[in-house]
């Protein structure tokens, strides 16, 4: 139960958060500006892979959170491990958080860029979920082995 406790505690942290950064889009530095935080639609996926096909991105999307919801089930059986459940927690929060923002404004809503970081990766801006994925998808990766 902790899993799902912690699915839900990413999903309405973020969407409080999206909310309040569409409201106030006002541009912040932070650690002497290492992270910005800032407002970005993001029509696409990941780096804005598809954005000139959203509603394929939607569905996708949709999909693959619909999957991943239904693996995350089968791990309160006998086919699954605390490592799995806890990496698709974090894995899931994300992707509802993303997937929700797709279907209610047509893009999601990324706010933080660190533009001191080496090459390309500087000019890309993320949201709390893409660390999320990333987090959970280690955890799976890790657990796994």
């Amino acid at each position: 139960m902790h899993s799902i406790f912690l699915t839900t505690l990413i999903v309405v942290f973020e969407t409080l958060f999206k909310e309040k950064r569409e409201q106030n889009k006002q541009e912040k530095e932070y650690l002497n500006g290492r992270v910005h935080i800032m407002t970005y639609h993001n029509y696409g996926a990941f780096l804005n892979s598809g954005e000139k096909n959203p509603l394929a991105v939607k569905l996708i999307s949709v999909l693959l959170t619909l999957v991943m919801s239904i693996v995350f089930m089968l791990t309160f059986t006998k086919y699954g491990n605390r490592g799995l459940r806890i990496g698709l927690s974090f894995l899931l929060g994300g992707a509802f958080s993303n997937t929700y923002d797709r279907i209610k404004r047509g893009y999601v809503v990324d706010y933080l860029n660190f533009p001191k970081l080496p090459g390309k990766i500087k000019n890309v801006v993320f949201n709390f979920s893409d660390f999320c994925i990333l987090i959970g998808s280690c955890i799976i990766l890790i657990k796994q082995k």
